[in-house]
């Protein structure tokens, strides 16, 4: 009597959903289907049903990751210590250099991915307005009028959507080299030279750490 076949492995949850994510980014949320995942990972589909209970649930965690990587880490960064309103957008800027902090592409795509949903469309203003009230509570912190703070608040927000949505051929050395003057622009005033050192060694050091 033969033996039966071996089970090919169902994979973790992480790999399922990380290809997901990938997939999201690459194809939109109509490619996020559970054969084209199992195919690219060389699973079979019974195992992404021992992770997810169907492929709504999956949607579910892309969002929650698109949460954790987006929304949580920059208010975050807008919670950080600060003595000057220079040094808070430093801080903010963090997330638009760094992308363990903030995952641009998934931001991206989910924002194309509301355009069609109405469930994720009201999801995204949610997150929208979370950040729009902790950034204008750093302009407001520092002593800028209400309406002031709603519109910087609202021209950086918009302006590194823009940045992560055009084609620019920037390097990080380049986009690095631009913050201050961008702080410059968002705040209305020209950081010292201390506190652009501190912005600067911080991410030369991420760099050239192995």
């Amino acid at each position: 009597m033969s033996s039966a076949a071996p089970s090919r492995p169902r994979g973790s949850e992480d790999l399922w959903l990380n290809a997901a994510a990938a997939l999201l980014c690459e194809a939109g949320v109509d490619a996020v289907m559970v054969a084209p995942l199992a195919q690219r990972l060389g699973l079979s589909r019974t195992g992404f049903y021992w992770h997810f209970k169907d492929r709504k649930a999956l949607l579910d965690a892309l969002l929650m990751r698109w949460e954790t990587r987006t929304t949580r880490p920059l208010l975050s960064r807008a919670d950080a210590y600060a003595e000057t309103i220079c040094e808070a957008l430093f801080n903010l800027c963090d997330c638009w250099l760094d992308r363990d902090l903030f995952d641009a592409r998934m931001e991206l795509a989910v924002r194309d991915w509301a355009r069609a949903d109405p469930a994720v469309a009201e999801r995204l203003a949610q997150a929208d307005a979370t950040r729009r009230t902790a950034i204008a509570g750093l302009f407001r912190h520092f002593g800028y009028p209400e309406t002031e703070a709603e519109t910087r608040t609202l021209a950086l927000l918009q302006a590194q959507i823009g940045y992560f949505a055009l084609p620019v051929d920037d390097t990080h050395w380049m986009r690095i080299a631009r913050i201050p003057d961008f702080v410059e622009i968002f705040s209305g005033r020209r950081p010292i030279e201390s506190e652009v050192g501190r912005f600067m060694a911080r991410h030369i050091e991420e760099r050239v750490t192995p």
